[in-house]
């Protein structure tokens, strides 16, 4: 009687599971893909480009000379620089006047430092149209019109993309394809482009907005103190009622995200602890990595030890859907698919992640980035 429970109970959770996985193979089904336009006119749309820069000489100009090549017209691109210790303030002055360099201010106590320079950005610029871009995305020369043209065609207050994630290496093949399908899956990315639904995300690496869009919903001052600030601005976009647009678009842009791998620590680090931490939220995260990714795995070394066909027989579909989907996935957003049968070691370096975050917010540590500290739970932007 035990084992007939034991086998039930495994079938109906390996029904969750499966369920679970297929969510994200649904989501990536129905992501919109953006490609780019054909030759056409240059359009009357003015855009002001406004790139954060802090220690960017290994992808600014690269950045840069993608933003020059652009097939728009009424292009104004700046810079704002934050202080680097390296080349990037001579990067840029070796392309002026095309591309006019601001000096960050001091930055204000309660303020993170992207969220500051693209305030200052945004204020010093003069576009209709403001198109927010990390210095390590390199653009296809249609990129600006195409993706324009799709936020005026979709009547959007703001449009985003993802572009394709180059990885180099061992680690970035091994961990980037799982925090690809984290973002899509806790997002429900497709769901964006829904208007009225509640799923709401901007990536912070290349979003568009209509100026008087941005500053109705009090743009970056208004989420000064948060580390996630395109998602926290998507969510006022959507508290507004403004509709939001997503697309795929892997012939558009291109980025690396992370150099080496402490700086890929630190800064998946950050995505998942934000300023505000929560303890039941990382509790939550880390059960569900163990349940859903982890136990499925462990079915088959059960079923051996109980000498169980049915169970055997359940632990062998829940290891091959697994791994045959992470293989999947890993081929498809540019990994060799080999990586996907590494997905555990992936799992578990979420696992010391959110476990990281953990100990650091209860020790009421800070979020550091870029050289910078920020504490936990600032005081809230009136």
């Amino acid at each position: 009687m035990l084992a007939l429970a034991v086998v039930l109970l495994a079938a109906a959770a390996a029904v969750l599971v499966l369920l679970f996985q297929g969510v994200a193979l649904l989501f990536a089904y129905q992501m919109p893909r953006l490609d780019p336009l054909g030759p056409g006119g240059p359009g009357t749309a003015s855009v002001s480009v406004i790139v954060a820069a802090r220690d960017e000489e290994g992808d600014l100009e690269a950045a840069l000379d993608g933003l020059l090549a652009q097939d728009i017209g009424g292009l104004e691109i700046v810079v704002v620089e934050g202080g680097s210790r390296d080349r990037t303030r001579a990067i840029v002055l070796a392309r002026a006047p095309r591309v006019r360099l601001v000096d960050e201010p001091p930055l204000p106590d309660g303020w993170v430092g992207k969220n500051w320079a693209c305030w200052t950005g945004a204020r010093s610029s003069h576009g209709d149209w403001l198109l927010f871009l990390d210095a390590d995305v390199r653009l296809h020369p249609t990129a600006i019109r195409t993706v324009l043209a799709w936020a005026q065609g979709e009547r959007a207050a703001a449009a985003t993309i993802a572009p394709r994630v180059e990885m180099v290496g061992f680690w970035e093949r091994l961990v980037l394809p799982f925090y690809i399908q984290m973002v899509l899956t806790y997002f429900r990315a497709p769901r964006v482009n829904r208007d009225g639904a509640r799923a709401a995300m901007l990536n912070g690496q290349f979003w568009l907005t209509r100026r008087e869009e941005y500053e109705a919903v009090g743009g970056h001052a208004a989420v000064r103190g948060v580390v996630l600030e395109d998602v926290a601005l998507a969510r006022r976009f959507r508290a507004a009622g403004r509709p939001l647009r997503v697309a795929w678009a892997p012939a558009l842009a291109t980025t690396r995200m992370y150099r080496d791998r402490g700086e890929m620590f630190e800064g998946l680090l950050k995505n998942i602890h934000d300023t505000r931490f929560s303890a039941g939220r990382q509790l939550g995260f880390l059960a569900g990595l163990i349940a859903l990714y982890w136990l499925p795995l462990l079915v088959v070394p059960v079923g051996v030890l109980l000498a169980s066909a049915p169970l055997l027989a359940i632990g062998v579909v829940l290891a091959v859907a697994l791994l045959g989907k992470h293989v999947a996935w890993a081929r498809a957003v540019g990994a060799p698919a080999a990586y996907g049968l590494l997905y555990p070691i992936a799992v578990g370096y979420y696992v010391v992640l959110v476990t990281a975050s953990l100990g650091r917010g209860l020790r009421g540590g800070s979020v550091l980035w870029k050289g910078r500290a920020y504490r936990l739970d600032p005081p809230a932007a009136p």
